[in-house]
């Protein structure tokens, strides 16, 4: 009776036993985290320091909020993925009834302490997660999202239809690689792909890749381990052609269609110098687009500048030829103001003096041949006077002609050098 009671208490104990390595608390108990232990929470957890501890990384980019091109500065949200092997928090399965995970608090671990070099502000654009997973094989893994504003050098040479490229640099400001070795998890395409899928917003821009690359930074002579991820993005230019390039090239349309108003009254300066004024409008918007500091020209600088200076020596242009016409009018008026005040006889004069004196001489031939001369070189001498005050106008209109042909010529090659210049 005795011995039956014995296997019963042992058999009961095994069972208790059994039970509790069943739970997460035996687990924590077992590694020793359930005390604050400096060794588990401030230092690297390797048995042997020459050991370095390897990080695993992942980054996501959800979102693109604002790129300022005058700060030079981008704002994306960000999910950052982080992992890295613990030589002190390793276990059995089979030792727990098969846990091969659990949750804890990620003040009971020590944590890398990773910083994005190009940061200009960085916050948390949730909640920040106040947990790690631990794995029986010694991997810890969090992860956090980030509303981050970081620098990032921009070449706004092609704008509106540039791509820009931005660098996030992830980087131990403590540990050297001989004690921390940075990695990515997953590969460039993986990281694209899953990044469009979780992006949340449908702005300017267009995330079209996401690069991965390895780097060092030499700190005081320590070398530290660098993970460099660089993110490309596009700008959507519908919005800038619209409110911007197209009125452009409509006023040069018209300013070209300007040529075939009638130059002898002054609408058609007025109009030109209307558009001009227009143009200068429009860079003023340009002024408030892009940024002072710009190392080159932009090609949409290049393409208001050159209109502008195109239209503006149009104008110039149609001031000389309303003057030459001017001229050409005012004497026409003068030549005709002559001739109809002299009197009569004097324009006849010629021809009458002429026919009197035949009406008094005989019909000789040397009569008729002086007579004749004398009418021809009343009638050349007459023509000359017509075509005198017509002369300026002539060269006025052959101008006009002239100009807008190499006026046409110039803006459609500049307009074709430009289109494969931003396209190219």
């Amino acid at each position: 009776m005795d011995l039956r009671w014995l296997i019963f208490y042992l058999v009961s104990v095994g069972c208790v036993s059994a039970a509790e390595n069943c739970s997460y608390q035996a687990l924590i108990e077992y590694l020793g985290l359930d005390n604050s232990d400096v060794l588990m929470t401030s230092l690297r957890p390797v048995h042997n320091w020459t050991t370095p501890t390897t990080v695993l990384m992942n980054l996501l980019v959800t979102s693109i909020t604002e790129v300022d091109e005058k700060a030079q500065s981008i704002s994306t949200q960000i999910t950052i993925i982080i992992g890295w092997f613990s030589e002190f928090t390793r276990w059995n399965p089979n030792d727990f009834c098969g846990i091969n995970m659990s949750s804890i608090k990620k003040e009971m671990v020590w944590i890398p302490d990773i910083n994005i070099i190009e940061s200009i502000k960085t916050e948390f654009a949730t909640i920040e997660n106040q947990h790690v997973k631990l794995f029986n094989a010694g991997i810890i893994l969090t992860s956090n999202t980030f509303a981050l504003t970081s620098a990032c050098k921009m070449d706004l040479h092609q704008f509106p239809f540039d791509a820009q490229s931005c660098t996030i640099t992830l980087q131990s400001p403590i540990h050297t690689s001989n004690e921390l070795l940075i990695y990515p998890f997953s590969d460039s395409s993986f990281l694209t792909l899953s990044s469009k899928k979780a992006f949340q917003t449908q702005g300017e821009w267009e995330l079209l890749s996401i690069n991965i690359s390895k780097g060092q930074a030499d700190t005081i002579g320590d070398i530290q381990d660098q993970l460099i991820y660089t993110i490309t993005i596009r700008r959507r230019p519908l919005l800038y052609v619209i409110i911007f390039l197209m009125p452009v090239f409509y006023f040069l349309v018209l300013d070209v269609a300007s040529f075939f108003i009638d130059s002898s009254g002054g609408e058609k300066l007025g109009f030109k110098v209307t558009l001009l004024l227009s143009i200068s409008v429009l860079l003023l918007l340009l002024k408030d687009m892009l940024p002072s500091t710009a190392s080159s020209i932009p090609l949409i600088g290049i393409y208001c500048v050159v209109i502008f200076a195109v239209m503006g020596i149009s104008v110039l242009e149609t001031i000389f030829v309303n003057f030459l016409m001017a001229k050409g009018n005012q004497t026409f008026s003068v030549e005709a103001m002559e001739s109809t005040s002299a009197p009569s006889d004097t324009v006849k004069g010629p021809s009458d003096s002429v026919a009197d004196s035949t009406e008094e001489q005989p019909y000789t031939p040397e009569a008729i041949l002086k007579q004749i001369l004398v009418e021809f070189q009343a009638v050349a001498h007459q023509n000359q006077k017509k075509k005198k005050p017509l002369s300026w106008t002539r060269v006025a209109k052959i101008i006009d002609v002239i100009f807008f042909f190499l006026y046409l010529i110039t803006v459609i090659a500049f307009l074709i050098s430009l289109f494969i210049s931003w396209f190219s």
